[in-house]
């Protein structure tokens, strides 16, 4: 993590892509990028843009309700008994397709893509945090119904279980960005976004918090998001109690999936959450996804958007 701190106080743009758990941490400068890695953040990436002009297919194997079900489960325990108010529930998701991880990556369309190595890629919509001069911004993402349905909007505003999934991200944000920074102000709240999930179209909600940093934030980036990880979106409120839960109940690693990426580019910083996450082992695909487990969550919606998260947004 030092090498964030070196190359930012020189002013040396460089990639950066962080595991969930901060075990394992790249940081290379731009100007040498390992051949073998692609990314794409909002405007900029290091790969032509080709588009798709062929079929393929793919399909999911999803783990039971039945498994989900008790997973699920515990977590409502653990919400009972006030260890956790908001957990983010993953699974892992063994996926066949004709297209190879690479071409999965160059035609997929996100704001957010990156090709590591051949040995995971992710199309994320989620930001995680903007520092552009001394202001921060952070936009935690909480809330997905599919487009599709009558009012979708309205109906994704107004429910409550999503209001109260989402409010509690945005207090823990709040407080996350409160440790490293003044002037704390939620700028927007619960706007939405539409975004392509396969033959679906999502909306899914969104909220912008911004905080003021010291001049010197470059000679302490490490610091700084140490601080903030894991993001509070796919974690949970409160954050360490949560964190040690979803080491319990999920039944693999997360390793690089939820953990974050981004760039600096000599002067500012972009970074995005590592969600809509495929990893390749052993010739054999895996997709990762998951939702916000909450009090009044429904085993059966809850499954059923695990497996909607499960997609190409080819």
């Amino acid at each position: 993590m030092e090498e964030l701190n070196r190359l930012a106080s020189k002013r040396e743009p460089f990639l950066f892509v962080l595991s969930y758990d901060l075990k394992e941490v790249f940081v290379q400068p731009l100007n040498q990028l390992d051949e073998n890695i692609f990314f794409k953040i909002g405007n900029q990436r290091n790969y032509p843009q080709v588009p798709l002009e062929k079929s393929y297919y793919l399909k999911k194997y999803p783990v039971s309700f039945k498994v989900y079900k008790n997973a699920l489960e515990q977590v409502l325990e653990e919400i009972r008994s006030g260890n956790t108010y908001l957990l983010n529930l993953t699974f892992q998701t063994p996926i066949e397709s004709d297209l190879s991880l690479k071409e999965i990556f160059i035609y997929a369309k996100a704001k957010y893509k990156l090709y590591f190595k051949d040995e995971f890629i992710c199309f994320s919509p989620e930001k995680f945090i903007e520092i552009e001069g001394t202001t921060l911004s952070t936009y935690p993402m909480k809330g997905t119904i599919e487009a599709s349905i009558p009012n979708a909007k309205e109906k994704i505003l107004t429910n409550e279980k999503e209001m109260a999934e989402h409010v509690m991200i945005v207090d823990l944000m709040r407080n996350d960005l409160g440790m490293v920074g003044t002037d704390i102000k939620v700028e927007k709240f619960r706007y939405v976004d539409k975004i392509k999930a396969g033959e679906k179209e999502l909306l899914q909600v969104s909220s912008k918090i911004t905080a003021k940093l010291p001049l010197n934030w470059r000679d302490n980036l490490s610091s700084l998001l140490t601080t903030l990880l894991p993001a509070g979106s796919i974690t949970g409120t409160p954050k360490q109690s949560t964190i040690k839960i979803i080491e319990n109940i999920e039944n693999y690693k997360r390793d690089f999936y939820t953990g974050v990426f981004g760039i600096f580019d000599g002067d500012n910083l972009y970074s995005a959450v590592m969600i809509r996450f495929i990893e390749k082992r052993d010739d054999k695909l895996f997709y990762k996804s998951g939702g916000g487990i909450t009090i009044d969550s429904n085993a059966k919606s809850e499954h059923e958007e695990l497996i909607d998260k499960i997609y190409l947004p080819l």
